[in-house]
């Protein structure tokens, strides 16, 4: 059993100041009791797509530097959220989730297959492809208390990755996101509910919430939903911190009672 999380955050396009606000709020957490801590999608930067270049960096980047020395610091398992990993093919970047395990070192990379292409009705048009490559590898990470499988925000659309997740021994599964306003009132808790229920799974769901450059707003709601689809941990408006325990214990029992990840059929 662990503490964890889910972390909530408004950035803004000053990176020095969301990355001093995403350790603020990991001490903070970490001050609470949590051992397993998870940023929000694009934690340490959320500003204009002109300016967008300006903010990437490689995995050994000060921002992930940062993130490595924190967890091996509090010797806590850490989620970064997603940062723009610089390299990607065509001039493009990743968004890409890191965790970090007690000792500072990587325990898994993933980089967002699913990118957010789409016109949701608030005004805004998105398309993430046309800066972001997607990636190509499902990534499910050894940690001391089970297997957590990693996605960022768009990929919860998604269940056949987070079925796989589960099929590779995930236990916990991840979902960093900026949820957009007009789509997360409505879809946010659902979707994350059903990927915890049909694979019997915890899922940690830091957020981004507020409004952002460019009259961006997101969602938010950062919450810990446990195997059963209950929300034991949920965050309100603005800054904050959504705490709850994972059980691997709890998952183990579900499973065995109800075992229809045994019972699937394709």
């Amino acid at each position: 059993m662990i503490l964890a999380a889910a972390l909530q955050m408004t950035s803004t396009a000053a990176k020095p100041d969301n990355v001093a606000t995403a350790t603020r709020l990991i001490r903070q957490a970490h001050g609470f009791g949590a051992r397993f801590i998870g940023l929000p999608e694009n934690f340490a930067w959320m500003g204009p797509e002109a300016d967008r270049a300006s903010a990437t960096e490689p995995l050994d980047g000060p921002t992930l530097s940062t993130l490595a020395t924190l967890a091996r610091e509090l010797k806590i398992t850490l989620l970064g959220g997603s940062v723009l990993e610089s390299g990607a093919p065509g001039g493009r970047n990743y968004n890409t989730s890191v965790l970090f395990g007690p000792d500072g070192e990587r325990l898994g990379t993933y980089r967002k297959m699913h990118l957010f292409d789409v016109e949701v009705g608030d005004g805004q048009t998105y398309r993430e492809s046309a800066a972001v490559a997607p990636g190509t590898e499902v990534v499910v990470a050894q940690t001391g208390f089970g297997k957590v499988g990693l996605s960022v925000c768009y990929d919860l659309r998604f269940p056949e990755l987070y079925r796989q997740m589960a099929k590779d021994g995930a236990t916990t599964l991840t979902v960093p996101a900026a949820f957009t306003l007009a789509t997360g009132k409505d879809h946010w808790e659902v979707l994350l509910r059903a990927r915890a229920i049909e694979n019997q799974a915890y899922v940690l769901a830091p957020a981004q919430q507020g409004k952002h450059p460019k009259d961006r707003m997101t969602w938010g709601h950062a919450m810990l939903v446990d195997p059963w689809g209950l929300v034991t941990a949920r965050a309100s408006e603005g800054e904050g911190i959504a705490l709850g325990q994972i059980d691997d214990a709890l998952v183990a029992r579900i499973r065995k009672n109800l075992p229809v990840l045994n019972h699937r059929k394709l």
